[in-house]
């Protein structure tokens, strides 16, 4: 159970938790932690660490923490129209009534849904016609969409499992019919788009060399903020077909 704080009293202003179809309703006074031998345990994935992420009311509004040390996390209103990146020790009020967060830890990409009972935002409608992807779409080439969609393709088939594992980069290469160095460079660029962009946490080291935890980001990112959705995966199987889809690169 969560650490209590008080006693719980009404659900009015709960705050719902969704996992791979695993439903908690978290009670103000509550301090609910997502980790190893936690609320939300995860402990088949010794990479995660033993608390990492914290949710807690703090005067009437709920607020999600990095309580970690080294593993971040993304995390997006459903719309996918606002995004941060959570690193260690930060935190953030959780004021929509929908929130999706999405972590990677080894190979394996978690996410978490959650569901505010009495949101401190509303959005409206007119904002939430918006497309999450205006103005990003329009930078992004064809090839581009289909790189993003191929390293993101576990996660955007199988989001309802909660946890899905990342394919590695041979993998992808294999998967578009290239070698690993041509998938490195295009992911490569991709990454120093995003971080021009103000994409904090896909910055490259002085030797250029994409990190795994930088890949893994990417996919964050354009899953979350629906830059690429289970629609594209359309275009993917296209592509990668025997009789190969041109597209502009």
């Amino acid at each position: 159970m969560a650490d209590s704080e008080q006693a719980p009293g009404s659900t009015q202003h709960s705050l719902l938790l969704d996992f791979g179809g695993r439903s908690e309703s978290i009670a103000p006074g509550t301090t609910f932690v997502i980790g190893r031998g936690t609320d939300l345990s995860i402990d088949e994935n010794p990479y995660v660490h033993r608390r990492f992420l914290e949710i807690a009311e703090r005067d009437g509004i709920w607020w999600l923490t990095n309580v970690g040390s080294g593993l971040t996390a993304s995390v997006a209103s459903a719309d996918g129209l606002a995004q941060s990146w959570l690193a260690p020790g930060a935190s953030m009020p959780l004021v929509f009534d929908s929130t999706t967060v999405m972590f990677t830890a080894g190979s394996t990409t978690y996410e978490v849904a959650l569901r505010a009972a009495s949101p401190f935002y509303q959005v409206s409608t007119s904002w939430s016609a918006v497309s999450a992807t205006d103005g990003v779409a329009e930078l992004l080439s064809p090839m581009q969409r289909i790189i993003l969609t191929a390293l993101a393709e576990p996660l955007l088939r199988h989001r309802a499992d909660g946890a899905v594992a990342l394919s590695s980069i041979p993998d992808v290469a294999a998967r578009l019919g290239w070698t690993v160095e041509k998938l490195e460079r295009r992911v490569g660029s991709l990454c120093d788009k995003f971080s021009r962009l103000g994409i904090r946490g896909l910055s490259r080291g002085k030797d250029g060399e994409i990190l795994a935890s930088q890949r893994s980001r990417l996919v964050e990112h354009a899953v979350g903020a629906r830059i690429v959705t289970a629609e594209d995966l359309a275009l993917l199987d296209a592509f990668v077909a025997q009789d190969r889809v041109v597209v502009g690169a």
